[in-house]
């Protein structure tokens, strides 16, 4: 069975509802989101940002701290910056892309410096732009979307694409969970800015990234690429949500008698972290860090400490439970695919920032902690937003503009067999947590994994429409149902171990297989070899 979008001709919100007209709309309100709205505003067009939660406070960003690849433009600088993550990445990366991002990157970072962002600087005076504080800066960046005349949607998450006669994007329409009404935005272009997709895993600011822009694109044939490269698990406490690995690098790993995890560690070690929890509890305690280091860690990360300091734990000297928290395509590098320099998608009108976008040109197949992620956030949210602004001002009038609604699941009568979101997230997860499933993969796994999801898939096809209290859970359960589906497919094509992606029966990295894997499609997914792209600009140099 192939579902198809349901067709209304000309579209109107329904009564009691708000409409709006706009050249730009933006879904999402994280990095990536306001760049790109205050990047196309800056173009002279109509912008409209409609985010999940609050714009400045919501995801993963708003939440903590994060690194940012932040590099001065001397070519030495440059040059190591870019061959450090290399050989992490499974060598998938583009130096052309890695460049610009870099560039865009150096840019930004001075214009926040401009706007009054507060840098800290070192003992010689100079700003040090290579961080940022979550908070701080999503506050500032609301503060220049709506000076820059963006309107606003808080607390407004999207259901649904619309789309034209040609195939082109043409706006969308979502709920107002305050007013319990509707929202319709037309528009001629859209940028797809709802970050990545955590699962639900209970990680720090993950609650609304549920791969809703994903189930949305999809829905358009948008493909999706290096989505098997989606399962990074970062440490955290065990009764808490933080993950900031990068402090477990001063940790000792313990089983529950206190003896040393073998090669367990932060980075490179994680694994061993990972088939331990498989037996029994693991613990930490930050032993390694001295008072100067412990010092710097509290003003840096201070939301890192709360839940040691509600619990009465000091984690320099007590031992405390650790897990593994998936984080998917947060801090994975999969996402959909941007076709040229502008990050428009393969869908007509529609373009992709942040981590809703493939990180692979930059990251190949490994992203780790925030710094790479902030720096495309900063990058491509600018390019989105002013290829959708140029898009946009070349389209003309939407005056009479026949538009149908795109969305499917969730949205169609097919029996009397009621939608359950609250099952289908835990079927998901069931799929997905697990370390013996995505953390550590191997041929049989994946098929039967596979084999539950489409089975799961193919039920809530056949489900009826959600009704009004549940669409919005309904519609994160599909997303992240699709997106399951997406990498393991993805995970069963890469016969071999690269970058993030681990197999356990093709443990070695294997030279042929350097190559990008797309893949999309809903009702049957498909997978597809695509050349290394440094290969294709030699070729086309030549």
């Amino acid at each position: 069975m192939t579902i198809q979008p349901h067709r209304a001709g000309r579209v109107s919100a329904p009564a009691g509802s708000v409409e709006f007209d706009a050249d730009v709309l933006v879904l999402g309100g994280g990095p990536a989101g306001t760049w790109a709205a205050v990047s196309a505003a800056e173009r002279g067009v109509r912008v409209v940002l409609a985010d999940k939660g609050f714009c400045g406070t919501s995801g993963a960003t708003a939440a903590a701290g994060t690194g940012v690849w932040y590099v001065d433009p001397d070519p030495a600088l440059r040059e190591a910056a870019m061959a450090d993550r290399e050989r992490l990445g499974g060598y998938l990366q583009d130096r052309r892309w890695m460049a610009r991002v870099l560039d865009r990157t150096y840019e930004q970072s001075n214009r926040l410096a401009g706007w009054g962002y507060p840098y800290p600087t070192d003992d010689h005076g100079k700003a040090q732009r290579n961080s940022l504080q979550g908070p701080e800066y999503m506050r500032l960046m609301r503060k220049r979307t709506k000076q820059a005349g963006v309107t606003i949607l808080d607390h407004s998450p999207a259901l649904e694409l619309l789309v034209d006669d040609d195939g082109a994007v043409a706006g969308a329409s979502g709920v107002r969970r305050q007013k319990h009404d509707r929202w319709t935005v037309r528009a001629k272009a859209v940028v797809i800015a709802t970050g990545g997709c955590a699962f639900l895993s209970k990680t720090l600011g993950s609650n609304v990234l549920t791969g809703d822009g994903y189930l949305m694109a999809a829905e358009l044939g948008a493909e999706f690429t290096s989505m098997e490269f989606s399962n990074p698990y970062a440490i955290s406490p065990a009764f808490g949500s933080v993950t900031k690995t990068l402090f477990y690098g001063w940790a000792t790993f313990t089983y529950a008698d206190g003896s040393v995890v073998p090669g367990a560690a932060s980075k490179g070690g994680r694994s061993a972290i990972a088939r331990a929890l498989l037996q029994g509890p693991v613990y930490a305690r930050l032993d390694k860090a001295d008072n100067d280091v412990q010092r710097h860690m509290r003003v840096s990360q201070p939301n890192f400490f709360l839940p040691f300091d509600r619990t009465g734990i000091d984690p320099f000297k007590d031992r405390f439970p650790v897990t593994l928290r998936l984080e998917g395509t947060v801090r994975g590098t999969g996402g959909l695919r941007i076709v040229d320099d502008t990050c428009a998608t393969s869908v007509p009108g529609l373009y992709a920032a942040g981590d809703a976008a493939t990180r692979e040109l930059i990251c190949g197949g490994f992203t780790g902690g925030g710094s790479h992620n902030a720096a495309w956030a900063m990058s491509s949210g600018t390019w989105a937003g002013q290829g959708a602004a140029d898009y946009a001002r070349q389209f003309g009038t939407i005056a009479g503009r026949r538009l149908s609604s795109a969305g499917t699941i969730a949205f169609r009568n097919r029996s009397r067999r009621a939608f359950e979101p609250a099952a289908l997230a835990k079927t998901v997860q069931d799929e997905v947590v697990p370390y013996e499933l995505n953390y550590f993969r191997e041929a049989s796994r994946l098929h039967g994994a596979l084999a539950r999801l489409d089975a799961a898939w193919l039920d809530i096809s056949e489900a009826d429409a959600a009704n009004s209290s549940d669409v919005l859970r309904a519609r994160e359960g599909a997303a992240m149902l699709a997106t399951a589906r997406w990498m393991y497919r993805s995970a069963l094509a890469r016969q071999e171990s690269r970058g993030m992606h681990r197999r356990d029966d093709y443990p070695g990295q294997d030279d042929r297989q350097r190559h990008y894997l797309t893949t999309g499609g809903l009702d049957d997914v498909w997978t597809s070899i695509r050349p290394y792209a440094e290969a294709v600009y030699a070729e086309a140099a030549e």
